[in-house]
Parts: C-alpha cells; structure tokens; sequence
C-alpha cells in the first residue's frame, strides 16, 4: 500500500482555497496504510474522480449522493469476511450528511460497523449550485434561500447534526477544522481507533461563501474564536471540549469575511451573537456535568 502522504495527488481540480481540499490531505496524512474510501458525490467526489486526472492514490469507491455509509457497510463486512484489518472510512459533504444520507448513516451506526464516517462541512450543496441544506447557517444567502424583503437569507438554524448521531450511542463524535490541524490529527486516529465513529470537519468554501480564496484557513479559524464552530468531542458518551477560546470574538468579525452574510444588519447579527452565547452555556454545562449514556 502506498505511504499516506501521497493520500491525494495534485491532479484534483477543487477550487482556489477549498477547505475540502486541505481537510482530505489534513486527514490522510493521519491514517494507517491500510485504507479503503467509500466517497458520496459530492464536490471532493466530481474534483477527483474525473478519468484521466483521478487524483485517489488509494483504493475508492464513488457512492451515489445518499448512500457513503451504506456503501462504506458493505465494504466493512468484506473486509471482516476476509479477515483484513484495513480500515474503512466514508467521505461526503453536508447535502449528503444532514440531508438525503442521514437515513443511510443512521442504519450504518445502528448496526454497529467499523466505519469511520466524515462529513466535509462547507455549508451547502456546493458543487450542484450552491443550494442551501440542513448544514447552512442561519441568515446565509444560498441560491435557494436568497435575502430579500421577507427573508435574510436561510431562516432555520443549523441542524444540529453531532448530537443527532452521538443519540446513536457510537463510541466516538467530534468535531473538527482545518485551521486546527493537531486537533484533527488526532482525532482522526482516534476515530479509526474507536469504530464506528463521526468527525463533523469546517470546510470554508470560498467560492459558495463569497470570500476570499487565500484567507480560508483564517475564516476557519475564527469560526472556533467567536464560538460559531465549537471544538469537541464525545468519547464513549463523556463529552469534552477540545480548545478553549478565553474571550471570543464578536462574531460580526467573522461574518464579515464572506459575502453570503453582507445582507445582514445589527440585529440579525444581535440574533446570531445571542444563539452562540446559549449554544455555549449548553456546551460547558454538558462538559461540567460529565454525562455518560447509558449503554
């Protein structure tokens, strides 16, 4: 098998700045040889599938849109049939997460697989004409949530995604960036260690956000320091966060680098600011209480 570092070549053809990009070769670098990667469409799927530029240096498999982790089970079953220990991981984006592949996800933790499943978040249906999905902030110009007199853009929150699938009792959940890549790092080894296991990673996609293609690693990580993208993980039920941010920075801050939220006005961004000081009154009580699922 080949080394980790060659995970992905060159030859994929993401765009200038994509967090998708530098999180896939964030992640391979932190696997073992032995890999096997079940891939949604998706916007990593179309950049680097593509014959005669495929840029995969391991063994990869295209899944339909909805069906990474279905995929990815079935691949986990001839993998234990054959007595191997490769590991298995499923790629897809936040369409295909929080969206049309939950049902999928959902049945592939149930029944336990070794999997390790990551959703490369970019905050909508990208490669398919910037439509807005369950993953897309509050208040974001998408092409099917478009600001105007009667909306500022996508009304609903985020669907909160890691509680949905650490519901499913699975042995570990976290969520990651691309700004933090020793965080990433291990977590990605740890997720393959603990299987069936979830990493939720940040990818800034400068072209659906509208923002700047050299600042993609800034934007992400002020994301984590105004709080809007916490870093945790949920080991064996116990949750605990990751990096602490001291003070955070007013998320106006971080709103300003892209131009899906220069729509919005001091009292949306007031909104915003005040559902991130909830979100973390949650986050510390959570950590502070020490939980554990009953299993």
């Amino acid at each position: 098998m080949v080394s980790m570092a060659q995970f992905l070549s060159p030859g994929h053809t993401m765009c200038a700045g994509c967090g998708v990009a530098i999180a896939v070769n964030q992640i391979g670098r932190a696997c073992p040889d032995d890999v096997i990667v079940a891939c949604a469409t998706s916007c990593l799927e179309v950049t680097t599938s593509a014959y005669p530029q495929t840029a995969w240096k391991v063994p990869w498999i295209h899944a339909a849109f909805e069906t990474a982790a279905s995929l990815a089970s079935g691949v986990e079953a001839g993998v234990k049939r054959l007595g191997k220990n490769w590991k298995v991981i499923a790629f897809a984006g936040d369409g295909g997460t929080f969206d049309i592949g939950l049902q999928s996800l959902s049945g592939m933790l149930e029944r336990g697989h070794r999997v390790t499943y990551i959703c490369l978040d970019n905050e909508a249906y990208m490669n398919t004409g910037i439509q807005r999905s369950g993953g897309t902030p509050h208040g974001a110009w998408t092409t099917t949530s478009p600001p105007g007199k009667r909306s500022i853009g996508k009304e609903e929150w985020k669907k909160p995604l890691t509680d949905i699938i650490a519901a499913h009792r699975i042995p570990y959940v976290a969520s990651a960036s691309v700004a933090f890549h020793a965080d990433l790092t291990r977590k990605v080894k740890k997720a393959l260690e603990k299987q069936p296991s979830f990493l939720h990673v940040y990818s800034p996609c400068p072209t659906g956000w509208k923002s700047d293609v050299s600042k993609s690693v800034e934007i992400a990580k002020l994301a984590v320091e105004t709080g809007a993208w916490p870093l945790f993980e949920i080991e064996d039920g116990e949750f605990r966060i990751t990096k602490r941010v001291g003070e955070r920075r007013p998320v106006e801050e971080y709103l300003r680098t892209q131009g899906r939220f220069r729509h919005l006005g001091s009292g949306e961004i007031k909104e915003i600011q005040e559902h991130i000081e909830l979100m973390w009154k949650e986050i510390e009580a959570r950590e502070k209480a020490g939980l554990k699922f009953l299993y």
